[in-house]
């Protein structure tokens, strides 16, 4: 018996690089998970129309349809349930997931990010990595918590930050490592178990 796929949910806000990703890796029998929705806060975000494409259901949840943020982190919990997530994937999601989103799917959602956490968490990590002046930088793949960037760390990678980078190139080179580490982590926790334990996170 082949067992059925995980069932992934992918939150977007922006053009959907890695959606795009995903989507090209789980159209192999083997890579052990499907995506079948995609959620975006922003109904102009292009990872809508790379989902629309490939012919997988999608949603909005407006933060500002909602009284308060936590109406909509409510809402956006709903929207999310309706495709029964086994894993919920944060792929360019500009928003931070509240306490009622997380207690829902607790343990289930991850999250990619431009640089080496614990270094330069938040929404500008490539801009602060230059900045800083490291010579070494990356992208990481998390468990989601209630703080920005603080969840368990499941898998890095390295990326060199070369003499003439600015953001933009750096970023674009970031990005095609995250999109390859992303469809890794996603395939490995879909064919196995993810542990947790503390901080410490080990992928089946």
């Amino acid at each position: 018996m082949v067992p059925p796929a995980a069932r992934v949910v992918v939150l977007v806000s922006g053009a959907g690089s890695n959606l795009a990703a995903l989507l090209a890796a789980h159209a192999a029998p083997d890579f052990g998970a499907r995506v079948v929705g995609v959620l975006s806060d922003d109904p102009g975000a292009g990872g809508l129309d790379v989902a629309r494409a490939a012919g997988v259901a999608t949603a909005v949840v407006r933060p500002s349809d909602f009284a308060d943020r936590a109406a909509w982190d409510r809402a956006l919990a709903d929207a999310v349930a309706v495709f029964s997530p086994t894993l919920v994937v944060s792929a360019g999601f500009m928003r931070i997931l509240g306490a009622s989103f997380l207690s829902r799917f607790a343990g289930r959602v991850i999250n990619t990010h431009p640089a080496l956490l614990p270094a330069f968490p938040g929404a500008h990590g490539v801009r602060d990595a230059l900045a800083y002046g490291v010579r070494v930088t990356g992208c990481t793949v998390h468990l989601v918590d209630e703080g920005v960037d603080t969840g368990p760390i499941i898998a890095q990678r390295a990326v060199e930050v070369l003499d003439d980078d600015d953001e933009t190139s750096l970023h674009e080179r970031i990005k095609t490592v995250e999109r390859a580490l992303l469809v890794d982590v996603v395939g490995r926790v879909a064919r196995g178990d993810l542990a947790v334990d503390g901080r410490r996170v080990r992928l089946g």
